[in-house]
């Protein structure tokens, strides 16, 4: 038989979009699917839209889980975790949707390969003119990638994604290395991501296109202030304790590289939400107190040319720094 599949969906605030996303799991061409919607506690329709959905489609192995008090997505996640009863586990945040084959391509890929995550594509559209592109690509060419090292290598050099959805995971390889997310941060598929990847001992590859990420007003990536520059700061907090416990000096040198990578991206999009340099420098000064290079780095073959540039940009007086990555945005 077909192992079962189990798909999270968050309810909250999705009256707009929930019909679209639910429709294309329903229409899934692999059969042995179950869905759990976990409702955040909406103030919206999204639950009664849901609920109305499931009885008109007459879908049985569907459910809504309410949680009793608006928590925020992550412990919205880690409901899905708890509560998942399928071999495999798959996040789908409800304002997206899935291409007809995604689940059974991704359950082919784990099932032949043994893989702990299957990872597959993910494009962008933008709904007001429906264009899309592949926004975050996938660039590892691999099919496999297996071994704790080389996972973690092509996780710092940028060849994975750090986004929760469109993964297929092994629940019980979820539950049992505790891969929860964390309470009270929020945008923090990074952070899930780079612990999984700590943990992950095989991880499988497609290039399909498998997921459509919409982009809208209401999106994350076009709502950015301080809040989510402080939750940024929390997120190299937690990279950097992974570094002062790790022993395995290769994962530690993935670590610091992965550490100075994420600060580089974070300080762009900041100028790029705000465009303010008082933002900017407020971020660029919590930064300062996290790890880049050591000295003995810069003379290591153990880290790119790339990565001990961007170092020493993060080393800079704030003064320049600001004009610096004022310039990199506007290049």
């Amino acid at each position: 038989m077909l192992p079962l599949v189990t798909v999270s969906i968050p309810l909250f605030r999705c009256e707009d979009f929930i019909v679209k996303c639910l429709e294309s799991v329903r229409v899934q061409s692999y059969p042995n699917i179950e869905v759990t919607l976990i409702n955040d506690q909406t103030p919206d329709k999204s639950v009664d839209i849901a609920e109305s959905f499931i009885q008109k489609n007459q879908l049985k192995n569907w459910r809504i889980i309410h949680l009793e008090q608006n928590s925020g997505l992550s412990v919205v996640r880690n409901k899905g975790i708890e509560t998942a009863r399928g071999k495999y586990l798959f996040f789908l945040d409800s304002d997206d949707y899935l291409k007809e084959n995604s689940i059974e391509l991704l359950v082919e890929t784990a099932e032949r390969t043994g893989a702990e995550m299957t990872v597959a594509q993910l494009e962008c559209e933008q709904l007001k003119s429906g264009e899309k592109s592949i926004c975050i690509p996938l660039l590892s060419n691999q099919e496999v990638i297996e071994g704790n090292l080389s996972v973690m290598k092509a996780f710092a050099d940028g060849d994975l994604v750090t986004y929760a959805v469109n993964k297929l995971m092994l629940t019980e390889f979820l539950r049992k290395n505790e891969l929860w997310f964390v309470p009270g941060l929020f945008a923090q598929d990074e952070l899930w991501t780079f612990h999984t990847m700590l943990k992950l001992n095989k991880i499988a590859l497609r290039k399909e296109l498998t997921y459509t990420y919409v982009l809208h007003e209401k999106s994350v990536i076009h709502n950015r202030n301080r809040r989510h520059f402080d939750n940024w700061a929390t997120i190299i907090e937690h990279f950097t304790q992974s570094l002062k416990v790790t022993k395995d000096p290769q994962i530690r040198n993935f670590i610091r590289t992965h550490i100075v990578n994420y600060k580089t991206m974070t300080l762009v999009m900041n100028w790029k939400a705000k465009q303010d340099a008082r933002e900017w420098l407020y971020s660029f000064g919590l930064y300062k107190k996290y790890p880049n290079l050591r000295l003995k780095d810069y003379f290591s073959p153990r880290f790119s040319t790339s990565v001990k540039k961007k170092s020493i940009k993060l080393a800079l007086p704030p003064a320049l720094a600001v004009q610096y990555f004022r310039w990199m945005y506007y290049r």
